[in-house]
């Protein structure tokens, strides 16, 4: 038995004192700087990607000439083979993609990217989870992504449930009510003022600004990363008629 593991019998069989509890909270400690250490000696080894060391301004252009790529036609040629040998030793996506799961909407595809370029969370409605949000904090902190993008979409299915437990106070079975609840407040925003097209469409783009607002103020990682100018937090919409992402937030 190693002399960590041997302490750690030795202390779980002690009673709860203070001294107790000092001893484990140093212990933890040194295990999470043993987690540290670790993530630095990986982020030491060579880019796989180099391409992909942008600036947040960088990031944006390259994610917006992808997608013209995408909508006239004229998309990158790709060999998976010859960037899996370094990919399968790390990641530096230039990235990071809130996106709806609407199967419509394939943010590799309209941003014409491949493998290793774009770190992607998605959830019906495109909103920010704690488990999203911790995935997103993981591709800054750690990934050292320089861009968040929201990408919503027309016609969300989501966005339409919500307007209609607003409208028509509709119910939804299991868990899909938790997503009209979230999305809730972006309708509710909508539907008090003066809108232009409809509630569905309005609600839309409102929800994509209200979750890059969430995103840019959430303490401590991407607040204190937007405030020393390191990422950027966009919203885009995804047409689904055209391909066509413009950004709205």
């Amino acid at each position: 038995m190693c002399k960590l593991c041997a302490n750690s019998a030795v202390l779980s069989n002690l009673p709860a004192s203070p001294s107790r509890r000092v001893a484990m909270g140093m212990m933890g400690a040194i295990s999470l700087l043993g987690m540290s250490a670790a993530v630095r000696a990986a982020q030491a080894q060579p880019l796989p990607k180099l391409a992909n060391a942008l600036s947040p301004d960088q990031a944006i252009k390259r994610l917006m000439e992808g997608n013209e790529r995408y909508t006239s036609g004229n998309t990158q040629n790709r060999s998976f083979v010859s960037t899996r040998a370094a990919l399968a030793n790390g990641q530096n996506p230039y990235a990071c993609i809130l996106s709806c799961a609407d199967s419509r909407v394939s943010p590799e595809l309209c941003f014409d990217e491949e493998r290793g370029d774009l770190f992607v969370t998605r959830v019906a409605g495109n909103y920010v989870t704690n488990d999203i949000l911790a995935s997103l904090e993981y591709g800054v902190a750690v990934l050292h992504s320089p861009l968040i993008a929201v990408l919503g979409h027309t016609r969300c299915g989501a966005v339409s449930a919500t307007v209609n437990a607003l409208e028509k106070q509709a119910e939804f079975p299991g868990h899909i009510q938790t997503i009209v609840t979230a999305l809730m407040p972006a309708v509710r925003a909508v539907a008090a003022k003066p809108h232009t097209g409809t509630l569905i469409q309005a609600s839309t783009i409102e929800n994509i600004k209200q979750n890059v607002q969430r995103l840019q103020e959430a303490t401590p990682i991407l607040s204190n990363a937007v405030q020393g100018g390191k990422i950027e937090i966009v919203g885009g919409l995804y047409d689904l008629e055209t391909g066509r992402v413009e950004l709205v937030a």
